[in-house]
C-alpha cells in the first residue's frame, strides 16, 4: 500500500472542479473539501476488478457491503447500526435536502448555527422550509455553542435541527456533554435532528473520539438521522455513495417517500469503493491523519506568524477557519487568491471576514501556499 502522501499525482491533468477553477493561472487550489491524495489501494483493486467485469446493471446494497459499513461505525465509533436502519443516497447534501422535505411541513422552521457548511444554509429554501440560525461563538481559541441564543432562535414552528459533526468549516469535534445538551433541547422541543457526520473518520485529536449523537442513548435515535459517506475520509467523493442511518421506522418511512421519483440509485462503483474502504481502508486512513496532523501544525504555525490572521486548532477535518477581520482586508478570499492561493470565502458559510483553507494536500503545496500568504500580507501597500 503507498503511503507517500508526499508524492502524488498533478492534478492539473485531468478535469476536476478543484485544479479546475484556475486553469492556466498560478493559483494553488486550498478551497473545495476534496484532498490531493489517490485513493487508498484497496479501494483503487476493488474498482479494477469491478470495472473488469464488464457489466454494470442497476444494483442495490448488497450483504458484504452493508457488513463492511455497519462493522467499520462499530469499530471505529463504537454504535452497533441495524442493517435495516440505512438508506442509500448518492450524497450527503442530498440526504440534508430530504430532511428538510420529510420533516415539517411548509413554512415550518429548520434550525443551524452559523457558520456552516453552505448547503444547510440553502436546503430549508430548496424545500419550502424556513431557515432558523444563531451564532457558534469562538472563546478561548475554540468554537462554542451559545445555548441561549440557540434555544432562544428556536421558535414554536421548528421541526428540524441540523448539525454539523464535525464540524465545517470551524472543525470541532463536539463532546459527549455538547451532544446530551442538543439532544435534551431535541426532546424538549420535539425536534427531529439531522447529523451530517461525513468528516467522521477524520478526526485528529485523539482525545476527542467522534460520537455519533444518535449512540447517545435510544432516545436520541429514535428522532435522528445521521448522514454519513466514505467519501472524505478515503478521498472518493466522485464516486457518490452515502448513507442516512434512521433506526426509526416512521422516520425512515418519511424519508424514503422524500426520495420517490427524486433520488436515483447509487453508484455501483461508488458502493464498491465503500466497501473496499470500509473493509480494508484503515491502515491508510491512520497514515492519512499521522500525515494531517503534521500538515495541521504548519497550518498553525504559519498563521500565528501572519500579522492580523488567527486560527483554531481543528479537531477534526482537514480544514482550517481563518479569521481575517484584524487584518482589515475588504475581501480576504479575493486577496489571497489575487497573491496566488485559492481559498473558500467565509461569506458562503454566513461569516464574512474568514477564509476556510484545505490543507489536505502534499506538504510542498501547502507550504509554497502559506510562503505566498506570508509574503502577500507582508507586501501589501
Amino acid at each position: 500500500m503507498d503511503l507517500n502522501f508526499d508524492r502524488q499525482p498533478d492534478r492539473r491533468d485531468v478535469p476536476g472542479e478543484k485544479w479546475g477553477r484556475y486553469a492556466d493561472r498560478d493559483i494553488l487550489p486550498l478551497w473545495v473539501a476534496d484532498m490531493d491524495f489517490t485513493a487508498p489501494s484497496p479501494v483503487l483493486e476493488a474498482l479494477r476488478n469491478r470495472i473488469d467485469h464488464g457489466v454494470f446493471g442497476y444494483t442495490d446494497a448488497w450483504p458484504s457491503l452493508i457488513s463492511a459499513v455497519t462493522d467499520g461505525i462499530e469499530r471505529d465509533h463504537g454504535w452497533r447500526v441495524e442493517s435495516d436502519w440505512l438508506v442509500w443516497l448518492p450524497g450527503v447534501v442530498t440526504g440534508l435536502n430530504l430532511a428538510c422535505r420529510a420533516v415539517g411541513g411548509p413554512g415550518d422552521g429548520v434550525f443551524t448555527a452559523t457558520p456552516i457548511y453552505p448547503p444547510f444554509l440553502f436546503a430549508p429554501d430548496n424545500n419550502e422550509r424556513r431557515l432558523v440560525s444563531c451564532a457558534l461563538e469562538e472563546r478561548a481559541g475554540r468554537w462554542h455553542w451559545n445555548r441561549e441564543a440557540t434555544a432562544a432562535a428556536i421558535d414554536e414552528r421548528t421541526r428540524l435541527f441540523m448539525l454539523c459533526n464535525p464540524h465545517n468549516p470551524v472543525g470541532r469535534a463536539f463532546d459527549r456533554e455538547e451532544l446530551s445538551w442538543i439532544a435534551a433541547l431535541a426532546e424538549e422541543r420535539d425536534l427531529v435532528i439531522c447529523s451530517d457526520e461525513i468528516h467522521c473518520g477524520l478526526v485528529l485529536d485523539a482525545d476527542r473520539p467522534h460520537i455519533p449523537i444518535a449512540a447517545l442513548d435510544e432516545r436520541t435515535a429514535r428522532r435522528t438521522i445521521t448522514l454519513m459517506a466514505p467519501s472524505k475520509t478515503w478521498n472518493i467523493p466522485s464516486l457518490y455513495c452515502a448513507f442516512a442511518i434512521i433506526p426509526d421506522p416512521a422516520l425512515r418511512s418519511r424519508f424514503r417517500r422524500a426520495m420517490r421519483g427524486i433520488v436515483p440509485h447509487v453508484n455501483v462503483l461508488g458502493m464498491v469503493a465503500a466497501e473496499a474502504a470500509y473493509r480494508d481502508g484503515g491502515p491508510w486512513r491512520e497514515a492519512l491523519l499521522d500525515y494531517l496532523r503534521g500538515n495541521r501544525t504548519r497550518v498553525l504555525e504559519a498563521i500565528a506568524a501572519m500579522p492580523g490572521l488567527r486560527t483554531t486548532s481543528p479537531e477534526a477535518t482537514y480544514l482550517a477557519w481563518i479569521d481575517c477581520r484584524e487584518a482589515a482586508l475588504d475581501d480576504p478570499a479575493a486577496f489571497f487568491e489575487a497573491a496566488g492561493v485559492g481559498l473558500s470565502d467565509g461569506k458562503g458559510f454566513g461569516l464574512a471576514g474568514f477564509v476556510r483553507l484545505n490543507f489536505g494536500c502534499p506538504r510542498s503545496t501547502l507550504d509554497e501556499a502559506l510562503a505566498r500568504m506570508s509574503r502577500a500580507l507582508a507586501t501589501r501597500g
